[in-house]
C-alpha cells in the first residue's frame, strides 16, 4: 500500500492526470456540468482518495502489528491501534515531504490531516467490525 501512495505522489497523481480518469465518469453521469462543479467533483474524489489509502493503510498495519490469526479471539489493543494510525500518520508526513521535492506537486500539511483521519476511520471500522462480530 505504501508503494500505492508513493506512486501517486509523483507526476502520476497529479490533477491534470487523475481528472483524465474522474473526468469522464463525471461527465458520464452528468453531461451538463458547468466548470466549477466538475473541478469541485473531481477535488472531492481526490479527497476521498486519501480517506480511503490511508484508511486501507492503517487497517493493513493493524494487522501486521497485531500478527492477526483466524478467529482471533484476542481483546482489541488500543496501543495497537494507535501505533497503526501513528505509524500512517508519519508516513502522510514523509508522503507531503515526497510530494514537495517534485516540480509539479506541493505538499500541503492539511492533507497530512486528512491522511491521519482517514487512517483513524480505517482502525475504527475495524474496531466496529470486530465489536459488532459474534463470539465463535
Amino acid at each position: 500500500m505504501m508503494v500505492v501512495i508513493f506512486s501517486a505522489s509523483t507526476d502520476l497523481g497529479r490533477m491534470e492526470n487523475s481528472s483524465r480518469l474522474i473526468g469522464p465518469v463525471v461527465r458520464f453521469f452528468v453531461p451538463d456540468i458547468g466548470d466549477a462543479s466538475f473541478a469541485a467533483v473531481v477535488f472531492a474524489v481526490r479527497k476521498c482518495g486519501h480517506l480511503t489509502e490511508y484508511a486501507i493503510l492503517a487497517g493493513l498495519l493493524w494487522r501486521a502489528i497485531r500478527k492477526a490469526i483466524r478467529h482471533d479471539s484476542r481483546p482489541w489493543q488500543w496501543r495497537t491501534a494507535a501505533l497503526a494510525v501513528s505509524v500512517a500518520a508519519i508516513y502522510a508526513v514523509t508522503d507531503e515531504v515526497h510530494q514537495s521535492f517534485n516540480p509539479h506537486r506541493m505538499g500541503q500539511w492539511q492533507d497530512v490531516v486528512l491522511d491521519t483521519c482517514g487512517a483513524s476511520a480505517g482502525v475504527a471500522a475495524i474496531w466496529f467490525v470486530r465489536k459488532r462480530r459474534k463470539p465463535r
